[in-house]
């Protein structure tokens, strides 16, 4: 057997293999350029280009692009209506931002458990966690594989609910042959360099209610009835702030970049599954290794390839395995810790032990590398790095 790295041994690759990582070609830089030599920079005729693209992507009436994927959910708490005292479902397995938007509006997050299998919101936890205060839940596609999608509209119609989907994983998705992104009230997308595409930072939401539109965009411009270009063209020096809103906006030259990565969006999503095949098909082989599901009526983005790790074979925690897989080069990461462990949650009164299945996928689980321009010997470097460690460390 191999001496792992972590004891001394040569490691499975000589340089770090990232667990994701942008892809920008020379027409990206072009397309940049070009706006950067124009004369409007920043709420000019670049942002509704790609806003339109984006919206013709994903199937939706309405995009609104915005600073970043947090400021996307900060803007749909906002357009849902949120406010003190009312009370928002949220997953605990997700970015701390799926549920600091609803605090950033004064609600209260009410956390329900995740299925076992795919990691995403379980309609019956989200069932159980109703009140009379309940206003809105915000469901995540954890890793690129949608939600329970018409169960929880479903509900939603039942108790008169806003859907928020937070889908930054989810870019390229389907959920029963439609795609993500007009399926909830209010989408919302992460355009940070490990997503599918990239405006360095930048979000977007999307929506099929003109309302929601109105106001997300008056949120994202501080609350402004109209922006510089819309006056320009008016010839007109006059607005009016009629909502508190935030600076949340996108550059044309971010959107830019944005237009010309959506051309490429197909393939890089097409090369994210046949990794996904790649390591799925390898994993199997491996009992130590549970390789993620994917339910048969949906298809996944692939933002991120997660694997738990069978503990109850291994003679080594999460931790160790973490630490010995970056030692032979391959950049794994941990997506997430449950967001009611962070202290501030923990300030706010919540405690461990009440989700028992998020709490419990976060002790085993550890993400793969996934980017589109990996290569197949990245992916049999890291299929082998993850034999070596489990073989040194199997009971």
């Amino acid at each position: 057997m191999n001496k792992l790295a972590i004891d001394g041994g040569t490691p499975v690759r000589s340089q770090m293999l990232p667990y994701a990582r942008q892809w920008v070609a020379e027409d990206d830089i072009e397309a940049v350029v070009q706006v950067l030599r124009s004369d409007w920079l920043t709420t000019g005729p670049k942002v509704a280009a790609f806003e339109e693209a984006f919206a013709r992507q994903v199937g939706a009436a309405h995009a609104v692009a915005v600073s970043n994927g947090t400021a996307a959910l900060h803007s749909s708490a906002f357009a849902a209506g949120i406010g003190p005292g009312d009370e928002v479902i949220v997953p605990p397995m997700t970015f701390a931002a799926s549920a600091n938007c609803v605090r950033f509006q004064g609600g209260k997050v009410v956390f329900a458990d995740v299925r076992p299998d795919t990691l995403t919101l379980d309609p019956k936890c989200m069932e159980d966690a109703l009140t009379a205060r309940t206003r809105a839940v915000v469901t995540v596609d954890y890793s690129g594989q949608p939600s329970d999608l018409d169960e929880i509209n479903e509900l939603a119609v039942r108790h008169n609910l806003v859907v928020i989907e937070d889908a930054a994983h989810a870019l390229g998705a389907t959920y029963r042959g439609r795609r993500v992104g007009g399926l909830a009230h209010l989408t919302t997308f992460s355009l940070h360099p490990v997503k599918h595409i990239t405006t360095g930072e930048g979000g977007l939401i999307t929506t099929n209610d003109p309302e929601f539109a109105r106001r997300l965009r008056l949120f994202r411009n501080h609350g402004v009835t109209t922006d510089h270009r819309q006056r320009e063209v008016a010839g007109s020096w006059f607005y009016e702030m009629v909502e508190l809103g935030y600076n949340y906006r996108l550059t044309d030259f971010q959107c830019a970049l944005g237009e010309k990565q959506m051309e490429k969006l197909s393939a890089w999503i097409a090369r994210r599954r046949e990794i996904a095949t790649l390591y799925t098909a390898a994993f199997r082989t491996i009992p130590e290794i549970e390789p993620p599901t994917v339910l048969p009526d949906r298809e996944s983005a692939w933002h991120l390839y997660t694997v738990r790790f069978r503990l109850e074979h291994l003679r080594a925690g999460r931790l160790e395995l973490f630490r010995a897989l970056r030692a032979e080069n391959i950049g794994v990461n941990v997506h997430y810790i449950p967001v009611p462990w962070h202290p501030y949650y923990q300030g706010l009164g919540y405690t461990k032990g009440q989700w028992p299945v998020a709490e419990g996928a976060y002790e085993r689980l550890v993400s793969l590398p996934m980017f589109p321009a990996m290569r197949d010997q990245d992916v049999e470097d890291v299929v082998a790095a993850c034999t070596k460690v489990v073989e040194a460390y199997r009971k």
